[in-house]
């Protein structure tokens, strides 16, 4: 067999990138070369947008990438950019926006557009077939029509343009600046609630994706209010994702969604972001609940991320493919033989009954694994239950690591491993586990050595290099993820390390000019057709909203009032964006909630490592607390200023470690009871 000469993305440090240096297709990465080209040339440029992970990127390449007809009719009449969205959520956003302009519908990957030579989309879509399929166009057709429009009728092509433009000025420049209010938040949630399905969890039907920030802004107000129907809603999801496909029930952690309304069959690839989020909602699940399940799957998750998603200096990759071998789902999936195999007959039947395995399957002839047809058990059924099961699921386990394991994209981004960061800092003091603090630690070390150099933070990290000029994501995360180490650990430096991000927030990101908030790219970021300032969540909550709640925080730990005014500015710039789209919009909300109720403020006057002060630590974390910010402090010499606005005035009583609860500048008695301390929540 000759085997095909590579192209320009062989070069290329992207794991997707070089997924495509043998196709037939010239493809560019996204540069001056290319856009250079387009316009000395007139050609339309035929932007393809996917990553590593990604199965139906990899069933569009193998269709139409891969195909030498189609191939020449791309090199022919198209410059073809290739972009890993990824490393330019920048682009992905602009032209994701694009499409939906187009489609009137979400978009996704692998994202197909086409732009004229001033990097202005005028058409595109998704997944195209090589031949007609499933209502869709066949791909040479589509690119024969673009073709045409292009060269026979500009100007269709510059209405369509325009309108684009004009939709991307509406979602990328917000205008409000109104004040914000409780009412704002009580129609959110009413709309979250009809949104909501009440026989599988989840919003509206399927697909479903597993969306953290409209269940944490449910959690919040369901304590702040006492409706218990928002919690109940809350775990009833939580309960149905762990029991579906969705959750790995062997080796831990969520794939990216469910196709169906039912959380049975998921989409196979597994995100680092959508587990770093999940995690903490589990872990709030718990809090709330102490359901045993919730903790399992906590733990089970981080074991899976530790095992399958980490480097070797401790940073984590981005993501697990979805294919093995070809086939979608291969590794995940059993044949009902297969596991009595395994298992032995009585054994293997028991676990087959339990996850839902029957002899024709329910995906392709094969199973995924769930418990969704089992109904709630008991405390004591789940106890007895899983004291067989589980040494089941680990010799299946052990036996499905002998198969080829699906590819792993390994980015190492910024943001999403600060998430995970954050996630770990959260799990190790909520139940008491240092190894998860100890990798937090390590990656986040990582970041600090790599991702933020000279008060600038990078992207990604490539061969122990910074590249990429950082989005907002990426310092707000970033930050964020360093005041979670301040608050595990007490150390200062975090704290420190946490101001400086925030400085280079306020210098790159910060728009002044137009009322406030954060652009998503730097001031000296390479100039594209729409400098995006957005509050609307996308697979993670929106950089907008992660950057007010660092700025919340700041202010209770620091006392300067500029933290709470920047704060301010972001939620009323995007007030009006938060009442016309909830759901999209509810990591904002979730700092809305904060700035109307103000932050638990607990302060505990003691030294770290004390079996008291470690004893109270522990009493808070495993409270569902809402907006808290924890502070440890050694008491302040007579006469001396206290560091931390929050510590001053506050002393131990008898030299024993103390707490004091606050909120809205009114700070409980002193308690050095543990029992005192639990019932003040």
């Amino acid at each position: 067999m000759i085997e095909r000469a590579s192209n320009r993305l062989a070069s290329e440090s992207s794991p997707y990138l070089r997924q495509h240096a043998n196709n037939p297709v010239n493809w560019y990465a996204w540069g001056a070369e290319a856009l250079s080209r387009a316009k000395a040339e007139d050609k339309p440029i035929l932007l393809s947008i996917g990553y590593s992970a990604c199965h139906w990127c990899h069933v569009m390449a193998h269709e139409s990438f891969e195909n030498a007809e189609i191939a020449a009719l791309m090199n022919q009449h198209f410059i073809n950019i290739k972009v890993d969205r990824e490393e330019r959520p920048d682009l992905d956003d602009i032209y994701q926006k694009s499409a939906q302009v187009f489609t009137g519908r979400g978009g996704g990957w692998p994202l197909t557009m086409f732009l004229t030579p001033a990097q202005e989309p005028f058409y595109g879509g998704t997944y195209f077939p090589p031949v007609p399929r499933h209502s869709l166009p066949a791909f040479p057709d589509v690119l024969r029509g673009v073709l045409e429009a292009y060269r026979s009728h500009k100007d269709e092509v510059q209405k369509n343009v325009e309108r684009v433009k004009g939709g991307l000025l509406k979602v990328g420049v917000p205008t409000g600046s109104q004040a914000v209010t409780e009412r704002l938040l009580e129609q959110a949630v009413s709309e979250l609630g009809q949104l909501f399905d009440p026989l599988h969890g989840g919003f509206g039907e399927g697909p479903k994706f597993p969306t953290v920030p409209p269940l944490s802004l449910m959690c919040l107000r369901s304590v702040r209010t006492k409706d218990s129907r928002l919690l109940d809603m809350v775990l009833l999801q939580l309960r149905r994702m762990a029991d579906g496909g969705l959750y790995d029930h062997l080796g831990g952690g969520f794939h990216r969604y469910s196709v169906d309304a039912e959380w049975k069959i998921p989409h196979f690839e597994k995100m680092l972001y959508d587990n770093a989020q999940l995690v903490r909602l589990y872990l709030d699940g718990w809090r709330l609940t102490k359901e045993e399940g919730f903790r399992r799957v906590v733990e089970e998750t981080l074991d899976y991320v530790r095992r399958e998603l980490m480097h070797s200096d401790g940073a984590f990759f981005a993501a697990q493919d979805a294919d093995s071998e070809g086939r979608e789902g291969a590794y995940f999936l059993w044949t009902h033989d297969e596991i009595v195999s395994e298992l032995g007959s009585d054994l293997g039947g028991e676990f087959c009954r339990a996850y839902g395995v029957t002899t024709e399957g329910n995906f392709e002839g094969k199973n995924v694994l769930h418990r969704l047809e089992g109904g709630r058990l008991t405390t004591e059924e789940q106890e007895s239950a899983e004291s067989t099961l589980k040494p089941a699921r680990e010799k299946l386990l052990a036996a499905r690591e002998r198969r080829v394991k699906p590819l792993r994209d390994s980015n190492i981004l910024t943001s999403w491993n600060a998430m995970m960061i954050s996630a770990m800092f959260d799990a190790a003091v909520t139940l008491n586990q240092p190894t998860y603090r100890l990798a937090a630690e390590k990656a986040l070390t990582f970041l600090l050595d790599y991702a933020f150099v000279h008060g600038r933070v990078y992207h990604t990290v490539v061969e122990g290099k910074g590249r990429l000029n950082g989005y907002l994501d990426d310092a707000a995360w970033l930050a964020a993820a360093l005041l979670d180490a301040f608050e595990a650990t007490s150390h200062r430096w975090y704290l420190d390390q946490a101001r400086l991000v925030t400085d280079s927030i306020e210098s790159h990101f910060w728009d002044e000019a137009g009322g406030g908030g954060c652009f998503f790219t730097s001031h000296d970021h390479e100039r594209l057709i729409q400098r995006m300032k957005t509050g609307t969540d996308s697979a993670i909550p929106a950089g907008n909203a992660v950057t007010a709640s660092v700025f919340l925080r700041l202010f209770s730990l620091t006392g300067e009032e500029r933290y709470h005014e920047r704060a301010g500015k972001i939620l009323r710039l995007f007030e009006r964006g938060m009442s016309q789209n909830p759901y999209g919009s509810a990591a904002l909300l979730c700092s809305v909630d904060w700035w109307l109720s103000g932050p638990r403020e607990i302060v505990i006057v003691g030294t770290r490592g004390h079996a008291m002060t470690e004893a109270m630590l522990r009493t808070v974390s495993q409270r569902f607390i809402p907006h808290r910010v924890v502070l440890v402090t050694e008491e302040a010499n007579a006469g001396d200023a206290h560091e931390f606005p929050l510590g001053k005035g506050k002393v131990s009583l008898n030299g024993r470690p103390t707490a004091y609860v606050c909120q809205r500048q009114t700070c409980s008695q002193p308690v050095v009871d543990l029992q005192q301390l639990e019932g003040m929540f």
